[in-house]
């Protein structure tokens, strides 16, 4: 490839569905339903998270979540965040399409599966994780899972017929970004093995916008946050900060970085550079 050639960036599509965004954004933790509003619209996601059991969808002041959320916009993730057993967690998924079904949304057989092992670490419960995938998929749900950064647990998830793997950056809401890019690097070569389209997307632990760079720039298929924005002191324009992150890193990963050396290379040729000589 030449270095004036245009690289072509092919669509993410989950589930056969065609995502215009690569950031999923959640809607959890916000100091109010406005500025979560606001935030999902500067963010530029087309899907968004609610997670159905932990999340009241009516909040203290009478107020619905739904009413903040474009349904026709938006594709709605149901996510069963909360969960500590396959059987909640499959629970939950339901309940979820119950609701998404009678709001005629894109996202009713869509969940985020959450198999939570413990209330510290929130890791997932890797033996609850795969049981409940394998019943939701049986039950038609596009599933697409949270997981460690394990590769051969993702490996596992993929067999068992998720729609897509999401791998930790971090803990959830720990803001420490992607602690162990190496095993991003690996889930990503493994999982795409005879399918590079197959959607790996990288879900928690991000703090800023240069978590998300990084995790585009491992070649992630899109990145699923929330706390990130949600806890800023300005959470509008650190969802604008996500949007021009996604972006960037996703162009950065298809432009080819160069390589890494140790001693330094001369943007300019040393030919024909201009020598004094003393005494001319």
């Amino acid at each position: 490839m030449s270095n004036s050639e245009t690289v072509i960036d092919n669509p993410l599509i989950v589930a056969g569905r065609e995502l215009k965004s690569r950031l999923i954004v959640g809607t959890g933790k916000y100091k109010d339903y406005p500025t979560m509003q606001k935030a999902l619209e500067v963010s530029g996601t087309d899907v968004v998270t609610v997670a159905v059991r932990r999340e009241r969808l009516v909040n203290d002041k009478g107020e619905s979540l739904l009413d903040f959320i474009d349904t026709d916009k938006y594709t709605i993730l149901p996510n069963t965040a909360g969960c500590f057993t396959a059987d909640d967690a499959i629970r939950v998924a339901r309940l979820g399409r119950e609701i998404l079904d009678q709001l005629d949304n894109p996202g009713k057989e869509w969940v985020k599966l959450e198999v939570l092992a413990d209330k510290k670490t929130l890791l997932p419960d890797p033996i609850g994780t795969l049981e409940a995938t394998r019943e939701l998929v049986k039950d038609g749900f596009n599933v697409l899972c949270y997981t460690s950064d394990d590769p051969i647990m993702a490996m596992k998830i993929k067999e068992a017929g998720a729609a897509a793997v999401m791998p930790a950056g971090s803990p959830i809401g720990s803001g420490q970004g992607v602690l162990n890019p190496n095993a991003i690097r690996i889930i990503l070569e493994l999982l795409k093995e005879g399918d590079s389209t197959y959607p790996v997307i990288v879900d928690a632990g991000v703090g800023a916008a240069s978590d998300v760079v990084q995790a585009m720039e491992l070649g992630a298929d899109a990145v699923l946050l929330n706390t990130g924005i949600a806890h800023a002191k300005d959470a509008v324009k650190m969802a604008r900060a996500m949007y021009h992150a996604i972006n960037a890193g996703r162009d950065s990963y298809l432009s080819g970085r160069i390589p890494k050396k140790l001693y330094a290379t001369a943007s300019s040729p040393w030919d024909g550079v201009i020598t004094y000589i003393p005494g001319e």
